[in-house]
C-alpha cells in the first residue's frame, strides 16, 4: 500500500510539472485571413502571402508563407510576436499589411488589385524640377506626385510606368526612390525606352497617392541655356530654382518664392523648356541656421548646404502648391493672377 501511495503521489507531481512547463510555452496561434481583389470585388485565389518579422537591424525576415485558396482564404501557422508584416504578391505587384503587436491573428483582411499595363485612372498631378547649378555641373531633382483614383494598379514590368527625360550627359545614371500609398521610400530601377534620353521607372502605381523622386547630375558650364523635356503628361509642371538663382525663358510664370527656403517657383506651360540661369545658389538665412543678431540679412554662399536641402525645398514647395498657391498661374495669360496674389501676400 505504501508503495502504491508513493507511486500515486509521484504521478500527481509529474502531472503538475507537465502543466507548469506547458503554461510557460506560448500557444501556437495561426495567422489567418482573406485576400480580396478590390478591382473585381471578389475573394482572390492564388495570391502569395508572406509573413515577415520586422527587425531594427536585420530589416525584414521572411518566416513563412501561404497561397490563398479558391475562397481567398489563407493560413500561416506562425505566432505573432513583435512587429510583423504580411506581404502579398499578386500579378507582379506586392502589397504590405502591417501587424503591430497585439493585432488580431484571425480574420485579417488583405487587399490586392488587378493590374493593367495602361495608366488608366493614374495621372501625374504635380511634377517639379529643382535645378541647382554649381561646380561645372547641374544637379536636377525631380518629384512626381501621382494620383490613382481608379481600382486598377498600373504596372508594366518591361516598359516601366512614369517616364522622364534624362540628358545624355547623365550617362544613363539616376537615383530613383518611390513611395507607394502608405509606404516608405524604396529604391526603384530604371527601364530604357525606345526614345533617346527617355527612361521609365520600374515601379507599380497602385490606387492612392504615389510619390517618385529622381536625382541626377549632368555637365553644365555655368553659362548659356539649359534644356529639358517633359515626357510624361502631367497636370501641373513647375521649375524651381534655389535661393540666389534666377530663371529666364519662354512659357514660364514667376510664382514667387517659397517662404522658408526662398527657393523660387516657376510654372511651366509647355512640354519642353530652355532656360537661362543666372546667379549662385545660396542658403536663406533661416535655412543656413544663421542666428546672428546683427539685424542685417546675411547671405552666405554654402553650396553643399543648399544641395543638401533638395528634399526640404521640394517638400515645402509641394506643401505650398497643395494649398493652391501656384495654380493661379493657369488663371490668366502671363501669370497676371499669380502676380496679383503675390502682391496681396506681401501686404
Amino acid at each position: 500500500m505504501r508503495g502504491m501511495r508513493q507511486t500515486h503521489e509521484g504521478g500527481k507531481g509529474m502531472k503538475r510539472l507537465l502543466i507548469f512547463v506547458l503554461s510557460c510555452v506560448p500557444a501556437l496561434a495561426a495567422l489567418s485571413g482573406t485576400v480580396s481583389n478590390r478591382t473585381t470585388g471578389k475573394p482572390q485565389s492564388g495570391a502569395v502571402v508572406g509573413f515577415y518579422k520586422v527587425g531594427t537591424e536585420s530589416g525584414l525576415e521572411m518566416i513563412d508563407q501561404a497561397t490563398s485558396d479558391a475562397q481567398g482564404n489563407f493560413t500561416i501557422n506562425q505566432t505573432l510576436q513583435g512587429p510583423s508584416l504580411l506581404r502579398t504578391a499578386f500579378e507582379g505587384v506586392t502589397y504590405n499589411h502591417m501587424l503591430p503587436p497585439g493585432s488580431p491573428t484571425a480574420g485579417i483582411g488583405v487587399d490586392v488589385y488587378g493590374v493593367s499595363r495602361q495608366p488608366g485612372a493614374a495621372k501625374v498631378s504635380k511634377h517639379m524640377l529643382l535645378l541647382q547649378p554649381a561646380g561645372g555641373q547641374m544637379t536636377v531633382s525631380e518629384t512626381f506626385l501621382l494620383e490613382n483614383n481608379g481600382k486598377t494598379a498600373w504596372y508594366d514590368a518591361q516598359g516601366g510606368t512614369v517616364r522622364f527625360y534624362l540628358p545624355a550627359g547623365a550617362g544613363g545614371k539616376a537615383e530613383v526612390n518611390a513611395t507607394a500609398p502608405g509606404g516608405m521610400p524604396i529604391g526603384a530601377a530604371l527601364v530604357k525606352t525606345s526614345q533617346p534620353d527617355v527612361f521609365a521607372i520600374d515601379f507599380p502605381i497602385k490606387p492612392g497617392e504615389t510619390r517618385i523622386d529622381v536625382a541626377y547630375n549632368t555637365p553644365y558650364a555655368g553659362a548659356g541655356a539649359y534644356e529639358g523635356k517633359i515626357v510624361t503628361k502631367d497636370e501641373n509642371t513647375y521649375l524651381i530654382a534655389p535661393n540666389g538663382v534666377t530663371l529666364k525663358g519662354g512659357n514660364l510664370n514667376d510664382l514667387g518664392p517659397e517662404p522658408q527656403t526662398q527657393a523660387h517657383i516657376y510654372g511651366l506651360q509647355a512640354a519642353a523648356y530652355k532656360v537661362e540661369l543666372s546667379g549662385t545658389p545660396v542658403a536663406a538665412p533661416d535655412a543656413a541656421g544663421d542666428d546672428s543678431d546683427s539685424g542685417a540679412p546675411q547671405m552666405v554662399e554654402v553650396m553643399p548646404h543648399v544641395f543638401g536641402q533638395a528634399k526640404l525645398i521640394l517638400a515645402l514647395a509641394l506643401g505650398l502648391l497643395a494649398i493652391g498657391f501656384a495654380i493661379l498661374y493657369r488663371a490668366t495669360p502671363g501669370g497676371t493672377a499669380a502676380k496679383e496674389s503675390n502682391e496681396r501676400a506681401r501686404r
